[in-house]
């Protein structure tokens, strides 16, 4: 089983072009294409909508994403996780990462958590 990635609106481009062709089994959606959130959509609605529907959230928000989970826990809500990408990796290191942890992953494995990469080196 897959883990199922929302791509922040920040984050490159080629993150969700180079993972979908690396792994096509792996469900990965950005902000602001069909079905997602609408680009500018605030932090803790997009927090609901991965509870929602599952997803992992993927950004490089460090800065106000703990806060922003800290308040969805207290409201008793619970997300699949968040993965935050590395500055100092390349893309394509930061894309190995995530789709090792996609394929390998339990359910449920980074529920309520935020997670910095990389997790393999």
């Amino acid at each position: 089983m897959y883990l199922k990635y929302l791509i922040d609106e920040n984050v490159d481009p080629a993150y969700p072009t180079q993972i979908r062709s690396k792994q096509p089994e792996l469900s990965i959606l950005v902000i602001g294409e069909p079905l997602t959130p609408t680009k500018g959509t605030k932090d803790p609605e997009i927090l609901c909508w991965c509870e929602e529907y599952g997803f992992v959230l993927v950004t490089n928000n460090r800065r106000s994403m703990p806060g922003h989970l800290k308040e969805h826990l207290q409201n008793n809500q619970h997300i699949p996780g968040i993965f935050i990408l590395n500055s100092s990796l390349t893309i394509g290191q930061n894309i190995e990462e995530l789709l090792l942890i996609g394929e390998g992953s339990f359910p449920n494995e980074y529920q309520d958590q935020i997670i910095y990469l990389p997790l393999t080196f």
